[in-house]
C-alpha cells in the first residue's frame, strides 16, 4: 500500500456509480486523484467527500463523446499533478434498442464513448506513465464484450471493440513494463444495470465496491510475478460458465 500513496491514477465516469467506488477505494489507500464526469456539480460533491482521506484531487467536467474532451482531460491533469501512474477508462454509455432501430447517432455515440475515449485518453496518458515505475491501465468492459446481447448491439460492438483494444494494447506496451488489464463485469447495480436490464434488479447485483477491489487488488498485484490479464466477474445469482 505505501507504494502507492501519492500515486496518481485517471479515472472517467468518476460521479457514481463504479467510477465513484474506485475513486473512494483509491483515495482511501492513499493515492491522488484526476477525475471526470459531465457534471461539475457532482465533481465537487465528489473532492469534498474524497478530502475526507487526505487525497489530492483534479476534477475536470467534460463530454467524453466529444474528440477534444478526453486529450484535454488528460492533458491538463498531468500538468496539474506533473505525473499519471494509473489510467481507469471506466465510463460508459449504453442504450437499449434493436439494432434496426438504432440511430447512427445512437450508434456513434456509443463508439464514441466507449472506444474512442479510453483510445484517446491511453495514447495521450502514455508519456507520462512510461515515467512511473507503476504505470497500469485498467479498462472497464463488460461480460458483453465476449457475448451477443440481444437490444444491446451497439453496446456490445462497442465493448467487443474495447477488449480487442486493450489486448493489442497490452502486447505493444508489455515491453515497456506497462501493465493492461481489463475488468468484464455481468450484472453491476448501477443506473446503467437499471435502464438496460431492468429484469435483473431483483437479482443480488454485483456492487460497485466489489468493483473497486478488483481495481485495488490488480494494483496490489502490480511488482507480482504474476500478471491477471483479465477479470470476468459475474453476478452471484448467474449461473457460473453461461
Amino acid at each position: 500500500m505505501e507504494a502507492w500513496r501519492g500515486k496518481v491514477a485517471l479515472i472517467t465516469g468518476a460521479s457514481r456509480g463504479i467510477g465513484r467506488a474506485i475513486a473512494r477505494t483509491l483515495a482511501e489507500k492513499g493515492l491522488y486523484l484526476a477525475l471526470c464526469a459531465r457534471s461539475q456539480e457532482a465533481l465537487e460533491t465528489l473532492r469534498v467527500e474524497l478530502a475526507a482521506f487526505g487525497a489530492e484531487v483534479f476534477v475536470c467536467a467534460g463530454d467524453l463523446a466529444d474528440p477534444a474532451f478526453p486529450i484535454r482531460f488528460v492533458r491538463e491533469a498531468g500538468e496539474y499533478f506533473g505525473r499519471l501512474d494509473v489510467v481507469v477508462n471506466n465510463a460508459g454509455v449504453a442504450l437499449a434498442k434493436p439494432l434496426e432501430e438504432t440511430t447512427l447517432e445512437e450508434w456513434e455515440l456509443q463508439m464514441a464513448v466507449n472506444v474512442r475515449a479510453p483510445f484517446l485518453i491511453c495514447r495521450e496518458a502514455l508519456p507520462y506513465l512510461r515515467r512511473s515505475a507503476l504505470a497500469t491501465i485498467i479498462n472497464i468492459s463488460s461480460v458483453v464484450g465476449t457475448k451477443g446481447y440481444v437490444h444491446q448491439g451497439a453496446y456490445t460492438a462497442s465493448k467487443h471493440a474495447l477488449m480487442g483494444f486493450t489486448k493489442v494494447l497490452a502486447r505493444e506496451l508489455h515491453p515497456e513494463g506497462i501493465r493492461v488489464h481489463v475488468i468484464a463485469p455481468g450484472g453491476v447495480g448501477t443506473d446503467l444495470i437499471a435502464a438496460m436490464r431492468p429484469d435483473l434488479l431483483g437479482e443480488r447485483l454485483i456492487t460497485p465496491e466489489e468493483i473497486a477491489e478488483i481495481v485495488w487488488f490488480l494494483l496490489t498485484m502490480r511488482n507480482k510475478n504474476a500478471v491477471i490479464d483479465e477479470v470476468n466477474v459475474r453476478r452471484a445469482s448467474n449461473e457460473p460458465w453461461k
